[in-house]
């Protein structure tokens, strides 16, 4: 019996020196707002051509890592703010740890009749009264979600009389409210922003973003917030760990 090697494809040249600059950006070897070296010294290190380093300060700049000054050069980019999925922790609580600015743009607050969809999620019999809470929600300047809650109404009620623009849901609950929370599911895929989302998130039509529905339980494990979140994946980023048992 023989046997056929196979051959691992070879890497372009532009694509390993992309990979080589990514890895120092990753590792933190160049810090945000570190000077990228210029094309003419990438060109020596590698003896490549200019076109070839182009293309590969042109895919760091696309997947924006680095960012480019007419007249002065390229440099590394800041990180993407993230949000630790690992956690159960509201939007603002998260970012304030890591020193950014948030707030909420407050579209709807009502109480609604239950779907089916909404009911089943929150026990409830189709049709009972939930407050359906609307918000976009900002980091700095830019808006990154749009958030769609549900909330049980006597859980609504209280929740709609605090600050919602600039106060997390879950910690009104565990304050306002009496609610420990206990645990979240959560299911992620991907969609296209349709016109009223990218008008919000300030995208084009069509645009994908990260869905995510999001079904918290307090520590009696009573579902208590029933979300639909839909964000931008170009400004902000979810992480999350995983341990092998």
């Amino acid at each position: 019996m023989t046997f056929t090697s196979l051959r691992l494809p070879t890497p372009t040249l532009h694509g390993r020196i992309r990979e080589e600059l990514r890895e120092r950006i990753l590792s933190g070897a160049w810090q945000p707002h570190d000077r990228v070296p210029s094309e003419s010294a990438l060109m020596a290190q590698y003896g490549v051509s200019r076109i070839t380093v182009r293309q590969a300060l042109g895919d760091l700049e696309s997947a924006r890592m680095i960012f480019k000054v007419p007249g002065k050069g390229a440099f590394v980019a800041e990180a993407k703010p993230f949000q630790e999925l690992g956690r159960l922790q509201g939007f603002a609580e998260a970012m304030g740890e890591r020193g950014h600015e948030t707030f909420n743009r407050v579209l709807r607050c009502e109480t609604v009749a239950a779907d089916d969809t909404v009911a089943d999620r929150l026990r409830l019999a189709p049709g009972t009264p939930v407050t359906h809470i609307r918000r976009v929600r900002y980091l700095g300047r830019e808006p990154v979600s749009v958030d769609h809650t549900w909330l049980p109404a006597e859980l609504g009620e209280r929740v709609v009389r605090e600050d919602l623009a600039t106060r997390d849901i879950f910690l009104i609950l565990e304050n306002e409210g009496a609610t420990p929370l206990g645990h979240a599911d959560l299911a992620l895929g991907a969609t296209v922003a349709d016109a009223e989302i990218a008008t919000q998130l300030g995208v084009s039509v069509g645009s994908p973003v990260l869905h995510i529905e999001r079904l918290t339980s307090d520590r009696e494990g009573r579902p208590i917030d029933f979300e639909h979140l839909y964000c931008r994946s170009d400004s902000f980023q979810y992480r999350l760990r995983l341990q092998r048992r």
